[in-house]
């Protein structure tokens, strides 16, 4: 561990050190991601070289050890925009991360540590993306939540237990001739071109086709792609992440509009639910959703339940609560322009917007 940021805590009348951890940690760093429950799969190491070669942002990584075992970690990523501001988040892109401690104590001095970079940065908040509260004293957004959905033990009886609404649109995606198969990186430029399609669609900057490179590259048997076909056309397509533990979670899934009567986002997720189950998979996570938003309703016919996140924000130098969400009204005029751009502009400058956008 590097000397940088470091600080003293008493715990179990033993001290704690806390300091930026350095690839010789990496080892120790996954084993106590392993050990934790309430870790996620974005806190393993790997995800440190994602953030950094994808989207050129520093990191840093924090570790908490006593006597010499590791007994907390708090993983971030710094941001530094003219147009978005300066800050530090835990963890950007994805849909989880934050601190995992042993005891409060400990994650409070994580805490302590993050927000001494952040004022020595001159940054304006840190935001730490939890499944919990965690510090109660500190202001917090729960705009939105998780999908989760229990799997059953076998795809007969998931078909049974199934919206009979979605079975009828999973026969109408069959009858349309719709397939679907597993990949991965050599499917990643037909998960591009729907992804691209789609986020211009939404109005939303698209991650750079070499995140999801790095993504594959660094999880080759953690990460797959899921294609849906009509005959050789993509028209939908997935990044499903085993997370482990018996869970698997779908962060990216688009479809091309115009094949949408074809319903192959039902065959998306009817391959993705007989893939998990066949993995022995206990949970899907559909991934992040606004409470009674469209995404969230189609979750919900699959039988997923909401899980509340909770974003808490330790605010620097007298800023506000950080608003970078689409609904803000500055954005507005923006994202209606973005959705009338053609889709080679918004490819080649939509990454160099969203690294700017956790």
């Amino acid at each position: 561990m590097t000397p940088n940021a470091s600080l003293l805590i008493a715990a179990d009348d033993l001290p704690v050190t806390i300091a930026v951890a350095a690839d010789a940690d990496a080892g120790d760093w996954d084993r106590y991601v392993a050990s934790r429950r309430d870790a996620s799969q974005y806190h393993l190491w790997q995800w440190r070289g994602v953030f950094e070669r994808a989207f050129r942002h520093e990191t840093q990584y924090l570790m908490a050890r006593c006597d010499g075992r590791v007994v907390g970690i708090l993983p971030t990523v710094l941001f530094r925009s003219l147009l978005f501001g300066r800050f530090m988040v835990s963890l950007p892109f994805v849909n989880y991360g934050g601190v995992v401690a042993d005891d409060c104590a400990i994650a409070g001095a994580l805490l302590a540590e993050a927000a001494a970079i952040a004022r020595r940065e001159r940054l304006d908040h840190v935001e730490l993306r939890h499944t919990a509260q965690q510090f109660a004293q500190l202001p917090s957004k729960q705009h939105k939540v998780s999908m989760l959905l229990t799997l059953e033990s076998s795809t007969e009886r998931a078909w049974e237990t199934l919206d009979r609404k979605v079975r009828n649109q999973i026969r109408k995606a069959e009858k349309s001739g719709l397939s679907a198969a597993e990949g991965g990186i050599e499917c990643l430029d037909e998960f591009y071109a729907i992804f691209c399609r789609n986020m211009r669609d939404l109005g939303t900057p698209v991650y750079s086709r070499a995140f999801f490179h790095e993504v594959l590259t660094a999880f080759p048997d953690r990460a797959r792609i899921i294609v849906v076909r009509h005959g050789q056309t993509p028209v939908a397509a997935g990044i499903v992440l085993d997370g482990g533990r018996g869970a698997v979670e779908v962060p990216w899934a688009s479809s091309l509009s115009e094949f949408r009567a074809m319903c192959p986002n039902h065959s998306l997720y009817w391959f993705v639910v007989q893939w998990a189950i066949q993995h022995g998979c206990r949970v899907l996570d559909f991934g992040r959703s606004t409470p009674d938003e469209g995404t969230f309703h189609f979750k919900q016919q699959w039988g997923a339940e909401p899980m509340a996140l909770y974003w808490e924000y330790s605010l620097q130098n007298g800023a506000g609560m950080p608003d970078q969400s689409p609904k803000n009204p500055k954005f507005k005029a923006a994202i209606d322009l973005w959705k009338r751009c053609p889709v080679w502009f918004t490819n080649a400058i939509g990454p160099h917007i969203v690294r700017s956008i956790p």
